[in-house]
């Protein structure tokens, strides 16, 4: 117990309230200073009563200075709601509670309308990740998310399961070539391609994102780190779809998930600190500070989210593309769906800018792609419009433990043994991205039946992902 490490909640039990003194307090806990846990307690305690006393001292006098600067701060900061309107959770038994305080704190926003927590959902930065947040004319860059645009796209091309064992390392050969991963990673010059996304007139106009521009050029047809990958696998109907015009059957299909590189990384980053320093909020929801649309700022991010989601779906465009014309087969259908996006929609009459962070968009008919791991299937679906999901789904299985706990504890025998009784072959990923790091997708699908109609099943056979450790960029 003595060395039991002081967390937040012991300091709140003394009194701290969720602000930027509990953050200062954490801090000097860090180091100690040569006192023991009930020493630092009880100094924590008495700095709390008499802030003035230590306002001085040469290991306190900072949290002391910043208990008194509260008051004034706290009066200057835009006020929660603290009855906030309720929200649908799918899936709650298996979603930790650290993605459900965020989100039911992400409710209390002023400009909340509604939210919605999906089956994958777990803890990120601001918004969990899973969650589904409606505004009323206001955009938050941390509900967003840091990858603006990340997508889904499979190609379905017209060519037998069969294709694929018949032809394993022409097509590991094809992936090889003409795909590129990990964070900051891109093309030489001599190596990039074109696309009209690049002749957008926001890199004239823009001047921030005019410098991001030549960076966006170096990385188009490039995915990130993290769980990007370019994958071969077999796509499964058991009855003919009419919409996309296939018969059922099994066929090859080429399956993308990355985003907007570097580019949305750097615009994220600059409109979230934009939004922190325009919209103050109390400590615990700082994250979620948002930019009102009726103002330049607002509008700013607007377009550079809009054009980063653009950027996005121009990579896989690229990705496909090249792996279509060296595979020499004909495309019988492509679906693509992005989340990591705010959009503007009708909810109940009402216009709302409508948060999907690692959320599928899920109108009635829209098509999309929900992933599960590299050893576990991912199901093409067609949404069905449920109000209460704000017509929304997952976007893929969702974490069951973080990177640093999966490195730690899975083991690499375990991993490559499932990969050889699956028939996959892995090019690249470390133990981060392994299966077991992710939920049951079958316990996903389960928890979203109102949301989603499955068409097809996507199993994958040879898959890339980043081999250097990096992470989504």
């Amino acid at each position: 117990m003595e060395n039991k490490r002081i967390n937040g909640n012991d300091l709140i039990a003394l009194g701290y309230k969720e602000n930027h003194s509990l953050g200062v307090a954490l801090k000097i806990n860090s180091k100690r200073h040569g006192f023991t846990r009930v020493e630092m307690l009880e100094k924590f305690k008495s700095v709390l009563e008499d802030p003035t006393g230590y306002s001085e001292d040469a290991v306190f006098g900072i949290l002391a200075h910043a208990i008194l600067g509260q008051e004034a701060v706290d009066k200057s900061l835009i006020a929660l709601n603290e009855t906030p309107a309720e929200y649908t959770i799918y899936g709650a038994s298996e979603i930790e509670t650290g993605a459900k305080v965020q989100m039911n704190i992400a409710m209390k926003l002023p400009v909340s309308v509604a939210g919605a927590l999906m089956p994958d959902a777990h803890q990120g930065y601001g918004l969990p990740i899973g969650g589904v947040l409606a505004t009323n004319n206001a955009v938050i860059p941390y509900g967003v998310g840091v990858d603006i645009g990340c997508r889904m796209a499979l190609s379905i091309f017209d060519l037998p399961a069969s294709f694929l064992e018949e032809n394993l390392m022409t097509l590991k050969d094809i992936i090889l070539r003409n795909s590129k991963f990990g964070a900051g990673n891109g093309y030489l010059r001599h190596e990039r391609v074109d696309h009209a996304v690049l002749d957008n007139e926001l890199f004239s106009e823009n001047s921030f994102l005019s410098a991001l521009k030549d960076k966006a050029w170096t990385q188009l047809g490039s995915s990130g780190g993290g769980n990007h990958f370019v994958e071969f696998g077999i796509v499964e109907f058991e009855e003919r779809d009419e919409v996309l015009n296939i018969d059922n059957g099994a066929y090859l299909g080429l399956l993308t998930h990355s985003g907007s590189r570097g580019m949305g990384a750097t615009i994220a980053a600059h409109y979230t600190k934009l939004a922190k320093s325009l919209c103050k909020l109390p400590y615990q929801a700082e994250n979620l500070a948002y930019l009102d649309l009726d103002t330049h700022e607002g509008q700013e991010y607007w377009l550079a989210m809009n054009l980063a989601g653009d950027y996005a779906s121009a990579c896989h465009e690229v990705i496909h593309e090249k792996i279509t014309l060296a595979l020499g087969a004909e495309l019988l259908a492509k679906v693509e769906n992005h989340h990591n996006f705010a959009w503007k929609e009708t909810w109940n009459g009402q216009e709302v800018i409508v948060h999907r962070k690692g959320a599928t968009p899920a109108a009635k008919g829209v098509m999309g792609i929900i992933p599960g791991s590299m050893a576990t299937p991912g199901f093409l679906v067609r949404g069905k419009g449920e109000s209460n999901a704000i017509q929304s789904a997952s976007h893929g299985a969702g974490r069951l433990m973080s990177r640093t706990q999966a490195i730690k504890t899975l083991s690499s025998h375990d991993l490559h043994s499932m990969l050889k009784d699956k028939g996959i072959m892995l090019l690249g990923a470390g133990m981060d991205e392994a299966p077991m790091a992710y939920k049951d997708i079958h316990t996903v699908m389960a928890s979203q039946k109102d949301l989603v109609d499955v068409v097809a099943k996507f199993s994958p056979k040879i898959v890339r992902m980043a081999d250097d450790g990096s992470r989504e960029d």
